[in-house]
């Protein structure tokens, strides 16, 4: 308790800290008129009366942070016309009140840390007009409170680290048009920045995202229009990579960070080479030049991948030791492996994947089915998914599998009507049950292949006492035992269509096959199969060769384990491939166009041996009964060559194959008894 001294008209500064105040009464500082400065912090403030700082007109400074307060009092501040500096942090205050402190019209900086915020109403900053620094460090909050920063648009310094925000997603910082600086700092949850997250901040000249250990996705658009960005930190995190879009959308830039990160110096990597051109370039009147962006700590900004550029300094790399193109890789710390949640919860899941060319996702849920989103609906937000397709086909064709969508009877889709897959890959379940519960797999693919990702989503009923136990397991191993039949469905010549029906995620299944020759151990080839696939053209095949081909599932939950141990054998098929059909020896043509050709060859013949004569001299005999001479006639030039020989009656020549060729070309082949030619 803080009891009224005598006067003091000349005090400024006043410094209370570490006491053991616990109240504040109503004008507990009426005999300092002109204080300024007003320190409380660490006591063991619990209350304060409405009208504690009555009297207190000129005070600028108030710090009552690190206290037991619960909640914020509007009233307070009443008395306070002229405070600039207010520091709340460190009281357990559950939430702001709306416009708590809308008596503050001079304030200028805010401190709300370490107050365990989990949101912010719509309404908790109006009226700070005047406010231009903001600090929610090391608070619950599980998304930027887009809402209430809008009520402050000429805040300036936005300080956000240290809270339990996932995603910065596309408008976070809409209207915040004088922003100059934004952390986003010390995040142990923020996996990902998306597209447009930061979007028309023409002020902002500094950002800091470090330290955020899960981070590991930022999308190639997600800095729009910053044009006075200068410092670039992203140092620490999990990044692979840094898209060369986002330097090309930076075009102050002046200095980035990008150490401590298991970088890829792959495709996606060029641009930060010795080799690689600068960024950007300045242009001055009739002169171009060129502008450098500085790394800070080159020396620990190393390759983590691939293998062979391991531990090498990023700028010391060439860009012909960089691939030109790249596979999908989705990183571990985007997806937990395991997300628990209540009955009736919204189940929110993060996939994310950068590759080139861009990879496209999708999902396949613990029913087998496979989410992909729908292309009908642009919506910027969110995408409800109403294409779902649980069979897809993969060919083996080189060792790699392409996956070719097949239509689906849609019906066993509309129970999934609260799924909805987001644009850039977020899987959103509402009000989820205990049916949904099981393996969820991200995939991400393109042109060259593709990565896939898990996650186990436990689903907790509201129900106590239940028991699920032994019975769930054993219908669970009965399900997949009905289900993973292996059946031939097509055969040709060099290839086998085979599939299965699974009402079940296998994520880690795969597809072996040997040629089957007596007396004789042949070699296994292996292929990966993508989860949500459940048919698969095995192509390359010898013709009159028989195959054993096996499905082994991959069946990863850990719950169950023990009891699929007889599931996990493989389910085999074993056949034979067609033989190739003989060929023909000729093609056979219409009779009309044969008895043309032919009589236009007689034709020709004869104008040939008439021009020469038939008494020349008989040539050297020929020891096979036949021999073949070729003769082409070219049509309508009549344009044609033989090779030169002595009389030949015409019952000796007889036609062998006829063809019809493009531009009305029609090649003859003939064959001569070898006794005519002597």
């Amino acid at each position: 308790m803080l009891t009224q001294s005598s006067p003091l008209p000349s005090l400024l500064s006043l410094h209370l800290e570490e006491n053991h105040l616990s109240h504040l009464h109503n004008a507990s500082f009426s005999s300092l008129p002109v204080l300024q400065e007003l320190f409380l912090s660490h006591n063991n403030l619990h209350s304060i009366s409405p009208g504690a700082f009555i009297g207190l007109d000129y005070l600028l400074r108030l710090h009552i942070n690190n206290n037991r307060l619960t909640t914020v009092d509007p009233q307070w501040f009443r008395a306070l016309p002229r405070l600039e500096v207010l520091m709340l942090g460190g009281n357990p205050v559950d939430a702001l009140p709306e416009k708590g402190f809308v008596a503050l019209k001079s304030l200028r900086s805010l401190v709300l840390g370490g107050m365990g915020l989990r949101g912010l109403a719509e309404k908790s900053l109006e009226g700070l007009e005047n406010l231009e620094s903001l600090s929610f460090y090391d608070n619950l909050l599980h998304k930027v409170p887009t809402q209430a920063l809008r009520r402050v648009p000429g805040l300036k310094f936005l300080d956000l680290n240290k809270n339990h925000i996932r995603v910065i997603e596309t408008g976070d910082f809409c209207g915040m048009a004088h922003l100059k600086e934004l952390g986003l700092n010390n995040m142990e949850e923020l996996v990902s920045i998306e597209k447009a997250a930061l979007d028309d901040l023409p002020e902002l000249t500094k950002l800091e995202i470090t330290n955020n250990p899960r981070l590991s996705y930022i999308h190639p658009q997600a800095f729009v229009q910053l044009s006075r960005l200068e410092s670039l930190m992203l140092n620490s995190n999990s990044l692979s990579a840094l898209h060369h879009h986002i330097m090309l959308s930076l075009p102050s830039l002046q200095e980035v960070s990008l150490h401590s990160n298991p970088l890829r110096c792959d495709c996606l990597f060029h641009w930060v080479t010795k080799d690689a051109p600068p960024p950007h370039t300045e242009k001055k009147k009739d002169t171009q030049t060129t502008r450098a962006v500085r790394f800070i700590q080159p020396q620990a900004t190393l390759c983590a991948e691939p293998p062979e550029l391991r531990k090498r300094r990023v700028r010391e790399v060439s860009s012909g030791e960089m691939s030109a193109s790249c596979l999908p890789t989705i990183p571990a710390s985007s997806l937990p492996s395991y997300v628990g949640v209540q009955e009736g919860d919204k189940v929110l899941l993060h996939c994310r994947a950068l590759a080139d060319p861009q990879p496209e996702l999708y999902w396949v849920i613990p029913s087998g089915l496979r989410l992909a989103a729908s292309t009908k609906n642009n919506s910027k937000s969110s995408t409800t998914t109403d294409l779902c397709v649980n069979r897809t086909t993969s060919e083996q064709s080189s060792g790699s599998g392409v996956l070719q969508l097949q239509a689906h009877n849609p019906s066993p889709c509309q129970h999934l009507k609260h799924y909805k897959l987001l644009p850039e890959g977020t899987l959103e379940i509402n009000k989820v049950s205990l049916s949904e519960a099981g393996l969820y797999t991200c995939v991400a693919e393109n042109a060259l292949g593709a990565d896939t990702r898990s996650v186990t989503v436990g689903v907790h009923s509201r129900r106590k006492n239940r028991k699920k136990g032994a019975a769930t397991k054993k219908s669970t191993l009965q399900a997949i035992r009905a289900d993973a039949k292996l059946e031939l469905r097509e055969v040709g010549e060099h290839y086998a269509v085979l599939s299965w029906q699974s009402r079940h995620n296998f994520p880690s299944t795969r597809l072996s096959w040997q040629v089957i020759f007596p007396n004789s151990h042949m070699p296994t080839y292996t292929t990966r199969i993508l989860a949500g696939t459940q048919s698969f053209n095995l192509t390359h095949l010898q013709e009159g060769t028989f195959y054993k081909v096996c499905l082994h599932l991959g069946i990863s939950d850990r719950h169950v384990s023990v009891l699929l141990k007889e599931s996990r054998r493989p389910r085999c098929v074993s056949f034979r491939t067609k033989d190739v059909p003989e060929v023909q020896a000729g093609l056979q043509l219409d009779p009309q166009l044969t008895s043309t050709a032919v009589t236009l060859l007689l034709l020709a013949l004869i104008l040939l041996l008439a021009g020469q004569g038939w008494d020349s001299e008989p040539g050297d005999a020929v020891k096979k009964s036949w021999h073949p001479y070729i003769q082409q006639l070219r049509l309508p030039r009549l344009w044609w060559s033989i090779k030169r020989f002595k009389k030949i009656p015409k019952s000796k020549i007889r036609a062998r194959n006829v063809y019809c060729i493009k531009s009305a070309k029609i090649i003859v082949y003939i064959s001569v008894r070898a006794d005519a030619l002597t």
